[in-house]
């Protein structure tokens, strides 16, 4: 699955062929969508009948099989999906016509991390399996339903349909809080020193002046900045990277390329040294915290210019 039409366009330029799901692709991207033989997610009557008529523009209708298609439903959360009141109406549709084929019914669960909501996740659980019953009643077939993110897993295991959707769980974070000592850490964000300066007692580092050092000290420059997704709300000696296995303070604030860090206690330090932003220490969860934001934030925060490094074993 991907957000939006153009990076499952970019996914099939690059060879992929397996279905892609694409959860947010609205009407003006329907011919990204049917060129690339992607499957939208379909939330509304009126997204509906906007893709049959781009079938119909496009081509999609001269297919053997119905189109691919993914039905959201609400079932609470009040962001994007069918209500309750449109299932039957939605059925109707759905039956009557041959250009479309359900490959999945889905909800989304809004609190499934938080027990103090565990009765509305179940009630969102509960109207989803109502709602997706009636609909596939409506249906010559069954397609797959699925409701649990990587949470929900863990919190709501009795609940998988036909399947989950694993997101942030598969970088090893667990925003249950249940089972982060079971998981990996499986993403490392690194970068290295450009430059080592020495900076005496009184002179000041970064933009606005808001590191003052009081003492002779060592500092590293570092080749990552806010533009780079590093959050600035991480500097300025709330938070850390790590050189040589060593915590390294962040000091001033952060640049939009680059930081600087206090390498003072750690020996032998040279341009060009491996820094660690982020990995098992400190960690994607404990910078989140530092910040007052989640997980999800600081991962995807990093942004296109930061080469990606794949291992497989």
């Amino acid at each position: 699955a991907v957000a939006y039409p153009d990076e499952g366009r970019e996914l099939r330029e690059k060879g992929i062929q397996l279905p892609i799901m694409v959860m947010n692709a609205e009407p003006a991207s329907f011919d990204v969508v049917i060129r690339n033989n992607l499957e939208p997610e379909i939330y509304s009557l009126k997204m509906l009948n906007q893709f049959e008529l781009a079938l119909q523009m496009f081509g999609g209708d001269k297919r053997e099989v119905g189109y691919p298609v993914h039905i959201k439903l609400d079932s609470g959360m009040h962001r994007l999906g069918f209500a309750n009141d449109e299932i039957e109406e939605l059925g109707k549709r759905l039956k009557s016509s041959k250009l479309f084929e359900v490959k999945s019914i889905f909800s989304h669960l809004a609190a499934s991390d938080s027990e103090k909501h565990d009765e509305f996740s179940s009630s969102q659980i509960k109207t989803f399996s109502e709602a997706s019953d009636a609909l596939i009643a409506s249906l010559r077939y069954k397609p797959l339903r699925h409701i649990l993110n990587s949470a929900g897993v863990v919190r709501f295991p009795e609940n998988q349909f036909d399947m989950v959707r694993l997101g942030i769980g598969l970088y090893g974070v667990d925003t249950s809080g249940e089972i982060q000592d079971k998981l990996e850490n499986v993403s490392t964000l690194r970068s290295c020193i450009s430059q080592v300066k020495t900076i005496n007692p009184g002179e000041t580092i970064g933009y606005n002046r808001q590191f003052k050092a009081t003492k002779k000290m060592k500092i590293g420059i570092v080749g990552i900045g806010y533009a780079d997704g590093l959050n600035r709300l991480w500097g300025n000696g709330k938070g850390y990277v790590k050189v040589k296995q060593s915590k390294a303070p962040i000091v001033g604030d952060i640049c939009m390329d680059m930081c600087m860090i206090d390498i003072t206690g750690i020996r032998n330090v040279q341009e060009g040294e491996p820094v660690v932003i982020f990995s098992e220490e400190p960690s994607v969860a404990e910078i989140a915290k530092a910040i007052n934001t989640i997980p999800y934030e600081i991962l995807t925060s990093i942004s296109q210019r930061v080469n990606r490094v794949y291992f497989y074993e």
